[in-house]
């Protein structure tokens, strides 16, 4: 399926957006894939923000939000997206094959950066379904363990084969030449499925307000003197964890204002 942008297009969006070719497509599962795109020379973002992405339909520019997967040093850009059989975007964008074009917006933003967040020792990105992508950006950025002496990813889906990702953060990252040296045994990987048997079953917003995700991690709990926080997921869950956590004591941060927890609050239908 070669999705070319027309001249007419690039001529109205080129401040905005760079074509981009399509190098590698992953199918996951009927519900989930990833895809790789090369990079444009000029782009330059900071690990965990989001783009707009999408392709041209019918002349236009049809894009949404995506976050950004690969990590900021990286020659190539990655994403992770849901399949939806109606969804103007995704229904199209999941039948892109290797050579294909998308178009890539040239202006990064997001909140799940760093620089939102006041300075602590533990660091927890909780991630529910594609809310994962800016954990895989991050996870693989030095400055994060420079900041923080843990980094805890979760991740929570509906079925065992929706863990996506899994093995590249359970055991790939700790072999890597260059990041296993950096990384060393900070990083903790925590899945979670809420639809089949598992190890970790539940919600995340159960599993931490039981206290059963410190227990099986063996860590102390919540402590907002000392923990940051990252959320990225649904509306309903990123609704639940930001009352869950401002119970707790945590106060939300920003870019202008950096503060315990930040949220994703870039939301667009597929």
């Amino acid at each position: 399926m070669k999705t070319p942008a027309s001249d007419s297009v690039s001529a109205r969006a080129k401040g905005a957006f760079s074509t981009e070719t399509v190098t590698h497509v992953q199918h996951w599962t009927d519900r989930l894939f990833s895809f790789r795109t090369t990079r444009d020379d000029g782009l330059r973002f900071s690990a965990g923000q989001f783009l707009m992405l999408g392709l041209e339909v019918e002349g236009r520019p049809l894009v949404r939000a995506y976050s950004i997967a690969s990590p900021a040093w990286d020659e190539e850009l990655e994403f992770y997206s849901i399949k939806v059989a109606d969804g103007p975007l995704t229904s199209r964008l999941q039948g892109i094959q290797v050579g294909d074009q998308v178009l890539i917006g040239r202006k990064p933003t997001g909140t799940l950066v760093l620089d939102a967040l006041l300075p602590g020792r533990r660091l927890f990105m909780l991630g529910t379904g594609t809310g994962l992508a800016p954990w895989l950006s991050l996870a693989r950025e030095p400055s994060v363990y420079e900041c923080f002496d843990r980094v805890i990813i979760t991740h929570t889906v509906r079925q065992v084969a929706d863990l996506n990702y899994r093995d590249l953060l359970e055991y790939q990252l700790g072999q890597d030449e260059i990041l296993s040296g950096i990384i060393d045994d900070r990083l903790i990987y925590y899945p979670s499925v809420t639809r089949e048997d598992f190890k970790h079953r539940g919600r995340i917003t159960e599993l931490i307000r039981s206290g059963q995700m410190f227990e099986h991690l063996d860590i102390p709990p919540f402590d907002p003197e000392h923990d940051r926080v990252m959320v990225c997921g649904g509306p309903a869950v990123l609704a639940d964890l930001k009352t869950l956590l401002e119970t707790m004591g945590f106060e939300e941060g920003s870019i202008s204002e950096p503060g315990d927890f930040v949220i994703e609050k870039a939301f667009a239908a597929a």
